[in-house]
Parts: structure tokens; sequence; C-alpha cells
């Protein structure tokens, strides 16, 4: 007899031995090498030569908390608090990069030949910000349009900089994954949709739209991830966000235990949404495959 794919969406993981009596083999196998491959790890390090110097410049305790409560009457900020930055940087930058990617990708798939300037503008964008890197971006925004000399643009704080550049950079990352999963949706759902009276605006909007992006959320989740931890580049600019806090706790006391404070808290952010997106992807795959079954 064979499995129908509703039925291996049912079954645990192989990396555990699946279902059946042989799982608690497995998972008992499994941890005990994990545990294993671990524990020669933390031997290697702890007898190395250089593991007591290497302990102390990195994972100091008292290094540790000092840099993640801050102390400004000793001239260094807390991580903890400047960490607040990179996350509103990073809120405020996602909410604009979903809108303006999505104009862009709807410009890019238009077919008119009255958009057919703004097709080429949008694809000029989207090959020059994609094969820029995005810390010369925020080189470019952070220093320029100060430099213009305007009443308004020109005397904003390096953090809004900073959003603009990543707004930028990323929309164009964002437009082809759009469009992406624009281009996945087939084509007789359009065809469908126009025979029952749509426009192709209302076709885009009520039909194709909701079909790609529900597709597309997972990747557009690992691109949000990588702009998290992309905030950290707007340091150079002067903003005191946690990477900045880190490297002006380290140029003072002589520790670099402050950059794996700010190591972990970018992994407190990041690691949870890579698990949902991982949630997303499994439960997605699962639909699909029950569909399939169906």
């Amino acid at each position: 007899m064979t499995e129908s794919p509703l039925d291996l969406t049912r079954r645990g993981p192989r990396l555990l031995g699946g279902g059946g009596g042989g799982q608690g083999r497995a998972v008992a196998l499994s941890t005990a090498s994990t545990v294993v491959v671990v524990a020669v790890i933390a031997a290697l390090f702890l007898l190395a030569p250089g593991s007591a110097q290497v302990r102390h410049t990195f994972f100091s305790p008292p290094d540790l908390w000092h840099s993640l409560i801050g102390d400004p009457a000793k001239g260094y900020y807390s991580i903890g608090v400047a960490i607040w930055l990179n996350i509103r940087m990073f809120l405020v930058a996602e909410v604009f990069i979903l809108v303006f990617a999505l104009i862009l990708a709807i410009i890019r798939q238009s077919s008119g030949p009255v958009l057919l300037p703004l097709r080429v503008l949008a694809l000029l964008y989207v090959d020059i910000f994609r094969g820029v890197p995005t810390i010369l971006v925020i080189y470019a925004v952070g220093f320029g349009l100060p430099a213009l000399d305007l009443s308004v643009v020109s005397t904003q704080g390096p953090a809004v900089y900073g959003v603009i550049a990543l707004i930028l950079s990323y929309s164009a990352y964002v437009c082809e994954v759009y469009r992406a999963g624009i281009n996945a949706v087939p084509l007789a759902q359009a065809s469908a949709a126009r025979s029952v009276g749509l426009t192709q605006a209302q076709s885009m909007r009520y039909v194709i739209l909701p079909q790609g992006i529900r597709t597309i959320i997972p990747a557009l989740l690992n691109d949000f991830i990588s702009l998290q931890k992309d905030t950290a580049l707007v340091s150079v600019l002067g903003s005191i966000e946690a990477n900045r806090a880190a490297e002006i706790y380290s140029a003072t006391v002589f520790n670099y235990s402050s950059y794996v404070v700010a190591a972990a808290l970018f992994l407190l952010l990041t690691i949870p949404l890579a698990r949902f997106t991982d949630h997303l992807i499994a439960r997605d795959r699962a639909r699909r495959l029950a569909g399939a079954g169906r």
C-alpha cells in the first residue's frame, strides 16, 4: 500500500526516526550525539592555550552585565536600551518596504504602453539598488542628503537617513519577491477573473495579489530577518544603536564582551522570527500536500 500525501504530513521528522516504535531510540541517539558534539567543542575551547584570555575578552561576566545596563557617567551606553532603536528602525522600514515594493512590483507587471516610462524607471531602480551594497546606500543617503542643505530633507537625524537607505535597498529585493508570487499564480486565474467582468486592476487586487502574497510570506519574513540585522549598519552614521553602543563600550574599557551582548540581543530578535518562518513553510507544505491528496 502507498501512503497518501496527507499521511506523509502526519509522520514525524525523519531526523527523529519518524513515527513508530523506533522513535524513542532515535530520540535517545540524537540526544546523545548532540551532547557528545557539544562536549567535544566545549573541551576544545576550554583546553586551548589561549582559552582563558578569550573568555576574559569576550565572556567576562562583569563586562557582559555593565555593557548591557550601561553607565553614561563612565562614557558608555546601555546596549539593552540601544537595541530599541534597532527595533524601531526595523518596524518603520518594514511598513514602508512592504508598500513601496508592492507598488514597484505592480508597475513592473503592468503591460499598458502608457506606463512604459514607469516600467523602465522601476527596472532601473531594482537593478541599481540590488547591485549596490546596502552599506554604500547608507553612506550615500546619510551623507548626501544633509549636504543638499534643504530645509526639511537635510535636517533629519542619522536614524532617519538610515531607515531611508534601508527602505531604498530592501524595496528592490522585496519587489522581486512580490513579482515571484504574482507570476506563481496560474494564468487561468487571471483569465477567469477577466471572464466574469473584472478589469485588469480588479483582477490584480481581488484575485492575483491575495493568492500571490500568501505564497511569498515565508520569503518576505526571511528578507525581514536580514533587515533586522542590517539595522546595525546605521551605526556608521553615528546613531547609538546596539552595535554602536557595543563599539563604544569596547573602545572605553578595551573588552569585547559588549559585542557578545549585542549579538545575543539580535539573536533574541531573529531566532523567533526564523522559527515562525519555518512554521509557516511547514504549514504551507502540509496544506499543499493535503490538497494534492484529494
